[in-house]
């Protein structure tokens, strides 16, 4: 894959990249190759330490590549009305680690869709629709940062 990125960016006007999670070389290597990075995770206190271990690898490439790449976190998996996402947020404001408005919310709709081969637009029901939505509502946002790159 990491050969064949720069003939896949020719080709395409966004190439997306599922890397693996942790500080690995593929992450160093994706990430020196990258316009845009984005860093799931879950709320609690080993994933937002896990997080701020993968920016501070992103401001060492950043600091040797002008900038590049942008980078915002967005946290996945949250509960809504718990106090752990809460603290989640109030330890991202205090990191000041560039975030994502958008939250993904932890529901049985987006584990289902796997075992059902669908995608939670095809799912029925309302955990489905709103689902949907918040991914939607982060698209829009990644697309808004990716235009003004």
């Amino acid at each position: 894959l990491l050969t064949d990125l720069p003939l896949l960016a020719k080709q395409y006007d966004h190439v997306v990249i599922d890397g693996p999670a942790g500080l690995t070389e593929a992450t160093q290597s994706i990430l020196e190759l990258t316009d845009l990075a984005l860093v799931p995770c879950q709320p609690s206190g080993i994933d937002l330490r896990s997080a701020l271990d993968v920016f501070h690898l992103v401001q060492r490439i950043q600091a040797q590549q002008e900038g590049r790449p942008a980078a915002y976190l967005f946290l996945s998996r949250a509960v809504k009305g718990t106090r752990l996402k809460d603290e989640a947020l109030a330890e991202l404001e205090k990191l000041e680690i560039p975030r994502l408005n958008t939250i993904i919310h932890q529901r049985q709709a987006i584990a289902d869709t796997f075992g059902q081969a669908a995608t939670v637009w095809e799912l029925l029901g309302s955990a489905s629709v709103e689902a949907a939505e918040e991914f939607e509502t982060l698209f829009t946002e990644i697309m808004a940062i990716v235009s003004n790159l």
